[in-house]
């Protein structure tokens, strides 16, 4: 596991499944730390299957695939995005990455380690699961953001990522955003659920195996349902560009201050 530095703090994004709206999250995050005059980059670690150019209505001609391969050095593949950060974007499609190789793992250790001193935070957007791919990315972050949503498989796979996170990389404070809640207050609740999970099934594996510092689960926000949410995929934007005042933006914010803080 990364340990934190002097330097840009690394926060790793993840979810148990896809289709939780992380990499919305990631992106419309950033906007909000970069807003907070912070030095961000987003780093699309969903090797093989990256979006996040998708979202931000990117072209990129240089990308993390080219830095990997000796055709592009790093600093031509980090790109200006909207929102005032900027992202380092993996190539799509790219089967050579379903998997964990040692020169993958290699490879994304020292980008990380390179990009880390020219930035205040590093958020990488990596795969849902808990694909090698995945936790060797995780493993690199000093903090883990995990975003759920209140439907119930959700819950169930990002119950098994923090699982797998506490007892493999021994993490013992994992923040959560619940996206997509119908009510306010429905994090908290989802949150004290996935606690007591832990609190009953990990914990006691945890201290039988000779450690007996607790897991904590941080709710950093909830996001509500909203529909400029839609809009603002759907064109490819960010939310907090095109609709600054709605209230998932407003949830995205006070995230963002959470985290900063």
């Amino acid at each position: 596991m990364s340990t934190p530095s002097a330097a840009g703090r690394i926060l790793a994004v993840t979810s148990g499944k896809g289709g939780v709206g992380k990499t919305f999250v990631s992106a419309n995050l950033a906007a909000a730390l970069a807003e907070r005059g912070e030095r961000v980059l987003v780093l699309d670690a969903d090797l093989g299957l990256a979006n996040l150019d998708v979202v931000l209505n990117l072209s990129p001609t240089v990308t993390l695939h080219d830095v990997f391969t000796g055709k592009a050095t790093l600093e031509q593949a980090i790109v200006p995005a909207p929102g005032g950060f900027s992202v380092l974007l993996a190539g799509s499609g790219l089967v050579e990455y379903s998997r964990l190789t040692p020169q993958v793992r290699d490879q994304l250790a020292e980008v990380i380690l390179q990009l880390t001193p020219r930035f205040d935070r590093i958020l990488l957007d990596t795969g849902a699961g808990i694909s090698d791919v995945v936790l060797h990315a995780v493993s690199l972050a000093d903090e883990v953001l995990v975003i759920v949503t209140p439907e119930p498989t959700s819950m169930t796979d990002a119950y098994a990522t923090i699982k797998v996170l506490a007892t493999l990389q021994k993490r013992r404070h994992i923040r959560l955003i619940v996206n997509q809640v119908s009510s306010a207050g429905e994090g908290r609740t989802i949150r004290n659920q996935l606690q007591l999970v832990v609190d009953r099934f990990v914990a006691p594996q945890l201290k039988a195996e000779g450690d007996p510092v607790p897991l904590m689960l941080e709710l950093a926000g909830e996001i509500p349902i909203d529909p400029l949410v839609r809009e603002a995929v759907s064109k490819r934007s960010l939310l907090l560009a095109i609709a600054p005042g709605a209230p998932a933006a407003k949830a995205i914010n006070a995230a963002a201050a959470r985290i900063a803080g």
